[in-house]
């Protein structure tokens, strides 16, 4: 977790950032002015300080949605067994799927997983068969489907909390 100083060298984030980050993970709308006033810094310093954040893609402020409530009758988990030679075209294609909503390369039975929404069985089914089957490369695929949400927080912190 570093930044680039004026001089060039990696910087770790400080305990300023991550006590923003802290704050945004908990409510994504509060206002510039109030996490100045926690904090005890200026609003200024924190609208820089959220910029570089963002822009350094330590955060995204976005909308967390229940994709169930909101017409996605079909979400759930796509893990892929791929040609590793090929992965980073493999990868480069399946980003081009906006379904899929989610992928990491990752350990275990499988190199990349997945998350994705879709509409319908039919509309999984084209995804699955039309689309990542059919990239040069994909060996597998296995899909699991959520059926409902348990616990989705993220208010995690960091890593130097």
């Amino acid at each position: 977790m570093a930044k680039r100083g004026t001089n060039g060298r990696k910087k770790k984030l400080d305990h300023v950032d991550c006590d923003m980050i802290a704050l945004l993970q908990k409510d994504g709308r509060i206002p510039n002015t109030e996490i100045a006033k926690k904090l005890g810094i200026s609003e200024a310093t924190v609208r820089t300080r959220l910029n570089r954040l963002i822009a350094e893609e330590y955060i995204q402020i976005v909308a967390v949605s229940n994709p169930l409530k909101l017409g996605f009758d079909i979400v759930g988990i796509i893990r892929i067994q791929v040609d590793i030679k090929k992965i980073k075209r493999i990868t480069a294609e399946l980003r081009k799927i906006k379904a899929l909503w989610f992928i990491v390369q990752g350990t275990g039975g499988s190199d990349i997983y997945t998350e994705f929404v879709a509409r319908s069985i039919d509309e999984l089914n084209h995804m699955l068969y039309e689309k990542i089957n059919t990239i040069d490369g994909v060996i597998r695929t296995e899909t699991s489907l959520i059926l409902k949400y348990i616990k989705r927080d993220y208010d995690w912190g960091t890593g130097m909390d």
